[in-house]
């Protein structure tokens, strides 16, 4: 080959290299400008996004959505801050206002029938304890507002005081509205125990004598922001709740004097947003339900204890051995939505009906008046009286004070008093 043809074909090479770079810088160019083009398109188009997010997930689910291959456990030595926490019985107290405090059950003594009381909190003029009763410290409180909603807490996050104390306000420790309050409270030992929760239920009643149940289980899963347990209609809030057996009386009692004993079959489970069915009915706009307990039908030794404003109270038996030494309700059993029969006699002097509690002869007493005072006793030393009475003189209360609220309180081992001795109620 001559000098001249090597040089064309080295020319030939070099233009064909050239086109060949230049084709492929235009190629680059237009898949560049392609996916500019198409970024602007996802990022002026949020359906767009959207769809691509959605699309690589199933992707991912659907080459790496297998079953989890490692086990996830708990260490067998790893402890929770419940371990950590004493155990032992503590009383609860909750204010009108909305403060709550624990404080040691050993700090409250006994006393005898009709005595002064101590001062069991330090509260505003305008303040007083509206709910009293013990729990232990690794039990879980439900606490159910007027407007029917439900919260959980536990009593070791309770801020510990001493008797005298005012407590902390509770909007500091669960989501509570301004404009609603704690109406009652619920103890619940084991609330993540399956069995626990098995056939038991949370029966509520409201002023107005309506009535509801729901199963325990549709509150067993906690919720910071708190869940509906009941829909309240307007000029109605919720009074009382207790936990059944799902084979019970309930007995509710209303300001009038009169109380209402009916079989629980006769309330229907619902869900916790149903509004529920009528309990007892009413004497006029003025009259409310002042109580609700609920009692099994294996336990014949409760009694049904009912307190008066104005400080008289009684105890009288929920049932009675016939002469064929069968058991039978002292209160006659009817359908839900009746007046019922009356239980106290209600007079000038007694006041109206403030409270209801079933109790047993070993229990304690707890009441507390709206100045603050509060007063424990032993039921024992209750006198026994028919359903028609006025019943006897509890505590002494000054003009123009009353009953705030009443509590049961369980047998305890001993009950100290101010000098260190044991003070042993007599009969009066």
């Amino acid at each position: 080959m001559s000098e001249i043809q090597a040089k064309a074909v080295l020319e030939l090479r070099l233009q064909r290299l050239t086109g060949m770079e230049r084709d492929k810088i235009r190629e680059e160019h237009a898949e560049i400008m392609k996916l500019i083009a198409h970024l602007k398109e996802i990022l002026g188009n949020e359906d767009l996004r959207y769809q691509i997010i959605k699309d690589e997930l199933l992707d991912v689910q659907k080459r790496f959505g297998d079953e989890r291959k490692s086990e996830i456990q708990y260490l067998a030595n790893e402890m929770s801050i419940e371990d950590l926490i004493e155990e032992e019985d503590v009383v609860i107290t909750v204010s009108h206002l909305g403060y709550i405090k624990r404080t040691s059950a050993a700090e409250y003594r006994a006393q005898r029938r009709g005595g002064r009381g101590a001062k069991g909190s330090s509260t505003r003029q305008e303040d007083y304890i509206e709910h009293l009763f013990v729990a232990s410290t690794h039990h879980t409180l439900l606490f159910f507002t007027e407007k029917g909603r439900c919260y959980w807490l536990k009593v070791y996050e309770i801020p510990e005081a001493d008797r005298s104390a005012k407590g902390r306000a509770i909007q500091n420790l669960i989501q509570i509205p301004p404009d609603d309050k704690i109406r009652t409270v619920v103890d619940i030992a084991k609330l993540e125990d399956k069995e626990t929760l098995e056939g038991r239920y949370i029966v509520l009643c409201t002023k107005k004598g309506i009535i509801k149940k729901t199963k325990l289980e549709d509150f067993s899963r906690p919720r910071q922001s708190g869940v509906n347990a009941i829909t309240i209609v307007d000029g109605d809030e919720l009074l009382d709740v207790a936990i059944t057996d799902g084979n019970s009386y309930i007995m509710m009692a209303v300001a009038s004097g009169r109380a209402i004993c009916f079989e629980e079959e006769k309330v229907r489970p619902t869900g916790r947003g149903a509004i529920g069915v009528s309990g007892i009915d009413l004497d006029d706009e003025n009259d409310k339900v002042v109580g609700m307990i609920c009692l099994s039908r294996n336990d014949d030794s409760r009694q049904v204890l009912v307190v008066s404003e104005k400080g008289l109270g009684k105890r009288t038996p929920f049932a009675e051995q016939n002469e064929a030494g069968e058991w039978e309700t002292t209160y006659r059993i009817t359908n839900r939505g009746g007046k019922g029969v009356k239980t106290i006699n209600i007079t000038e002097k007694t006041g109206a009906l403030v409270g209801l509690l079933a109790v047993e002869e070993k229990d304690d007493l707890m009441i507390t008046c709206k100045s603050g005072i509060t007063i424990r006793m032993r039921v024992e030393d209750i006198r026994e009286a028919g359903r028609a009475t006025q019943g006897v003189k509890l505590i002494n209360i000054d003009d123009g004070d009353e009953i705030a609220a009443i509590a049961r309180i369980e047998e305890q081992e001993e009950d100290e008093v101010e000098d260190g001795e044991t003070e042993t109620a007599t009969e009066e």
